[in-house]
């Protein structure tokens, strides 16, 4: 089988799984971690098929959305790449991919790593901030019922895994607990650069929030320094349409 039509066959699989999932972990999530894996890859030494692999079914069944369990994916990912043909190392590595990407996963101690897990890893964290990481932290809280913030709940940093899975928090906290520290975590020369933007992003994003939670009308340099990280086309359409 033609690696275009693999890739085209685990496309299908995966919008198929996840139509239904929430809206931060849905096929676009897919789509956009599987886009930036692939801009990634173009400045590493990687095997692409894996990489995209990877991307394609990293997030096939979150354990967070099926009680915990860390082994649904790998489990869903090994059985449809076997009904495809897929050599067993191929398979193998895309299974450690799955098991190794998340966060809460680097808050034991690491025992495995490939350059194509770094590439894969790094577009899912990237897809946690900016823009995009607000929008889908906010469903994430959303679909779990939590408040936006409470100013008399503290963040909780430096979490063991189990304290962070089992986090119920209001959604401002997750910011201070993981999105902010990304930035530091990641393991490529192109996800560092792209991570600077998105974080300086969700800085500007806070104190904005932080106004507007305290009814302060003056928000004058918060406007000018959300302006200042946008490209001059966005904000000329903004200009046109005031």
């Amino acid at each position: 089988m033609k690696t275009d039509d693999l890739i085209d066959r685990t496309t299908y699989f995966v919008k198929q799984t996840l139509q239904n999932a929430e809206g931060g972990h849905d096929w676009w999530h897919i789509y956009r971690v599987l886009r930036t894996s692939e801009q990634i890859a173009h400045s590493e030494n990687v095997d692409l098929k894996v990489v995209q692999l990877g991307a394609l079914l990293h997030d096939i069944a979150d354990s967070k959305f099926h009680g915990g369990d860390e082994n649904v994916g790998p489990r869903m990912a090994r059985t449809f790449l076997e009904s495809e043909g897929v050599d067993e190392p191929t398979i193998s590595h895309v299974e450690n991919i799955i098991r190794n990407i998340s966060y809460r996963s680097g808050l034991d101690s690491e025992t495995w790593r490939s350059p194509e897990l770094d590439v894969v890893q790094d577009a899912d964290r990237l897809d946690a901030m900016g823009a995009i990481g607000i929008a889908r932290a906010f469903s994430y809280g959303g679909f779990k019922n939590r408040p936006f913030y409470d100013p008399d709940v503290a963040p909780e940093v430096n979490q063991s895994k189990s304290a962070y899975k089992n986090n119920n928090a209001p959604t401002i906290n997750h910011f201070y607990e993981k999105l902010l520290l990304l930035k530091d975590l990641m393991n490529t020369k192109t996800g560092r650069k792209m991570a600077e933007h998105r974080h300086r992003y969700m800085e500007v994003f806070l104190s904005e929030f932080y106004a507007e939670w305290e009814g302060d009308g003056d928000r004058l340099q918060v406007l000018e320094e959300l302006f200042a990280t946008m490209p001059e086309s966005v904000t000329r359409k903004i200009s046109l349409n005031e």
